[in-house]
């Protein structure tokens, strides 16, 4: 269970006996030793809780947390003097840091201005973070998606009110709820942000809840589909998309992944195997995954460099070949790096081996991607019961 960042404590110091009343205060963690303490006031052991619920209490601890996590947002000192920085300037808005030079709000520097719209200011920070070029991108399809809907783009746009507009502006029926919510996400950092620097008076995320919603599960294809993939006739253009497919079905990589994929600068040969030791192109994260042999079949075909598509026409492609297939589950590219995942479990791999093959920071992430087929329960199942006999 993770840690609260603030908490609200009575008689610290043990006074309670002596003077028939303790503190009230909120204890703030910031990192591993250092702690804040905010004095609340005095209150006798049996009123004390009551007041610890009250809304003043709940608006302070609420402040504090939003400071803590800017503080770890922006990637600033876990000290308690960059925290009171934060705080006492909090407590004069809009101005909340009177000199910038006592505490940089980023990293980096972008030419924003406080009278400018939020789409600007948007524009300037995705330009200037030091991110991987895909999450640039998606937080691009956030200011883009904002841009369309036309309600928020000034800083007094950003209320309660037009969140909850954009998010039933959101849900047209073309995206997933999951995808909406990472637009949430996106726009809720720059939000955070504003308030923290104290061009606006409240964050509204702290006024609206939006449910993240449930991924929806993606089917892999069965070591039999694979198989008749692998085998089926296709002109010149679907069968270099095929091969793709293939080569990422049997080495867990994503499309990006695949289409920067160096065999001399990515390889190297233990065994009989050759492996791919690299870092993932969306979030910089290591793989090291084996290059299975229909895979190796792959590379030979193409001496060992591997066709060029844009994803939209590998995926336009896939959906040809998904119907000459006669398949009854959605056939994209994404398909083919779950397909590995759950190809991997079925033969008995460890969870957290094929976490490390996909290059995934939490087997969480893992767990969505692999499905544990009934072939598999089935299995185990039966060398459970030869055990237990």
């Amino acid at each position: 269970m993770l840690k609260e960042n603030v908490t609200v404590i009575f008689d610290r110091k043990k006074q309670v006996e002596k003077r028939g009343s303790g503190k009230v205060e909120l204890r703030i963690y910031l990192g591993r030793t250092e702690r804040k303490y905010i004095s609340l006031g005095d209150f006798p052991a049996e009123k004390w809780e009551k007041f610890a619920s009250s809304p003043q209490v709940k608006a302070e601890r609420r402040k504090c947390e939003q400071i803590v996590g800017a503080m770890e947002l922006l990637g600033n000192e876990m000290t308690i003097a960059t925290f009171d920085a934060y705080y006492y300037g909090a407590e004069q808005r809009p101005t909340f840091i009177s000199s910038p030079k006592k505490i940089a709000p980023t990293k980096y520097k972008v030419k924003v201005q406080p009278s400018i719209n939020l789409i600007e200011y948007m524009k300037e920070h995705i330009e200037a973070e030091d991110i991987s070029e895909g999450t640039r991108k998606h937080k691009q399809c956030t200011l883009d998606a904002l841009k369309r809907f036309g309600k928020i783009q000034k800083l007094t746009d950003l209320t309660s009110n037009n969140l909850v507009a954009f998010d039933e502006w959101l849900h047209d029926g073309t995206r997933s709820d999951v995808g909406i919510h990472t637009y949430h996400k996106h726009l809720k950092k720059y939000s955070h942000l504003l308030y923290i620097e104290g061009k606006i008076g409240v964050d509204p995320y702290t006024q609206v809840k939006f449910k993240r919603g449930e991924c929806k599960e993606r089917e892999p294809l069965t070591e039999a589909e694979l198989q008749k993939l692998r085998k089926i006739q296709l002109d010149e253009k679907l069968d270099k998309v095929r091969d793709l497919f293939v080569f990422s079905a049997y080495t867990g990589l994503a499309y990006c992944d695949v289409q920067a994929f160096d065999f001399e600068k990515m390889t190297e040969q233990q065994g009989k195997l050759y492996y791919i030791d690299g870092s993932r192109i969306k979030t910089a994260s290591k793989f090291f995954t084996p290059i299975l042999g229909p895979a190796m079949e792959v590379l030979k075909k193409y001496k060992f460099v591997l066709p060029k598509i844009s994803n939209q026409k590998a995926n336009d492609f896939l959906h040809l070949i998904e119907t000459a297939l006669k398949l009854n589950k959605p056939l994209t590219f994404h398909v083919a790096r779950h397909s590995f995942a759950t190809l991997a479990l079925a033969h008995d791999i460890p969870i957290e081996n094929v976490s490390r093959m996909l290059g995934h920071k939490n087997i969480r992430t893992t767990q969505i991607y692999a499905k544990v087929l009934k072939t598999t329960i089935e299995r185990h199942a039966e060398n459970l019961q030869r055990a237990i006999r």
